[in-house]
């Protein structure tokens, strides 16, 4: 009969050491004892809801595994969180739906002596997961109807899907701009709505998501994101090593933000294929700083645009309402990041990049507000 001892001898020999042999060691001891397969699941289950403590989502955990170790940790993982979450506390709807888009069931096992190794493996990396910044999802106001977002988000993503996919620019830049005037009225909506909450109702606070920034080319990519939170009332804290942006912003805003990027991503990518398509056609061949110039003048051209935009949808009613929220929004971000440092683009030395790359910004419907009338 086995008891927690097997599954402590196999910790004390493989998670509390990165070597190879230590590995292989804890996986023959868990191996040989399938008694201790039950024991062994309960320990990861506390590998996660520990992980939740410090500040980890089931999203963020998912990027890191599935980029430092392989498909089968990521649905190992997805299991360990799924099991996890009838015992976990009430969250709010984004981590809902992080659990709702975790992947598919756990691999068939191979052999038990993988995996154990594989399972190892992954508590390795559980077990080091640093403290970050909670981002604890905002309860609505006292008395507050819910936001009915379900079904504006569900346009704009139908129709930046048909912007993404169609082959003729004249219709995706319909498509989007008919998307980012549907997401300019919400959030304008939503801010003008909570200006007129009765005095003495509780007011919404800023919240806070993480948006993944994945590479290649990834410090181009967060200063796109940068430039499409800044327009829209939000601020980007960048974290290279984990991957990941800090949005912090209004609900309403934070969606913006993320159906925005997504989309300018998708397109940046469709421009740069054409671009490098062309350039080899002309005889030319591209590289690595083709491509990451390309981005970078995207990103930076993007931001002008967005920057320009964002000022003309300005009037003077919506002025002291949005002053009101910028500083509501930076106290969040400057408490929740007292110190941050900014850095410079690398890599950025191809001019045929750079021009093609802000050409196709030019391109980029990004306006995503207009003046009130």
């Amino acid at each position: 009969m086995s008891t927690p001892s097997t599954v402590d001898r196999a910790f004390e020999a493989a998670l509390y050491d990165t070597g190879h042999a230590t590995l292989d060691t804890g996986a023959s001891l868990l191996a040989a004892d399938p008694a201790s397969d039950t024991e062994l699941a309960r320990r990861g289950e506390e590998f996660v809801a520990a992980a939740w403590r410090r500040g980890w989502q089931p999203a963020d955990v998912v990027r890191l595994v599935r980029r430092d170790l392989d498909d089968p940790h990521v649905r190992l993982l997805a299991a360990l969180v799924r099991a996890q979450a009838p015992r976990d506390r009430a969250r709010g709807p984004r981590w809902r739906a992080q659990l709702d888009g975790l992947p598919g069931e756990a691999p068939a096992r191979t052999d038990r002596f993988s995996h154990a190794t594989a399972v190892l493996e992954l508590y390795r990396l559980l077990l080091r997961l640093p403290a970050l910044e909670p981002l604890e999802e905002t309860a609505a106001p006292s008395g507050a109807a819910a936001r009915p977002e379900s079904r504006m988000l569900t346009r704009v993503r139908a129709l930046l899907a048909k912007a993404e996919a169609t082959g003729f620019p004249q219709e995706a830049e319909a498509l989007t701009a008919k998307a980012q005037e549907l997401m300019a009225r919400h959030s304008i909506d939503e801010a003008l709505v909570a200006s007129r909450a009765p005095a003495g109702a509780a007011a919404a606070a800023p919240g806070a998501c993480r948006i993944g920034v994945e590479p290649p080319y990834e410090q181009a990519k967060a200063v796109l994101l940068d430039a499409v939170a800044r327009a829209n009332h939000c601020r980007a804290v960048w974290n290279e090593p984990f991957g990941f942006s800090t949005v912090v912003g209004f609900e309403a805003d934070l969606d913006v933000v993320e159906l925005l990027y997504t989309s300018l991503l998708v397109q940046a990518q469709t421009a740069m294929t054409k671009a490098e398509a062309a350039q080899r056609a002309g005889g030319r061949k591209r590289t690595k700083t083709f491509r990451q110039s390309f981005l970078a003048a995207y990103a930076h051209r993007v931001s002008t645009r967005l920057t320009a935009a964002a000022r003309t949808q300005l009037t003077d009613d919506l002025l002291p309402v949005l002053a009101s929220r910028d500083v509501a929004v930076t106290d969040r971000l400057d408490r929740m990041f007292p110190e941050t440092t900014t850095t410079r683009l690398r890599g950025v030395s191809d001019d045929a990049g750079w021009t093609e790359g802000s050409e196709a910004a030019d391109r980029a419907r990004v306006d995503p507000r207009r003046p009130l009338t």
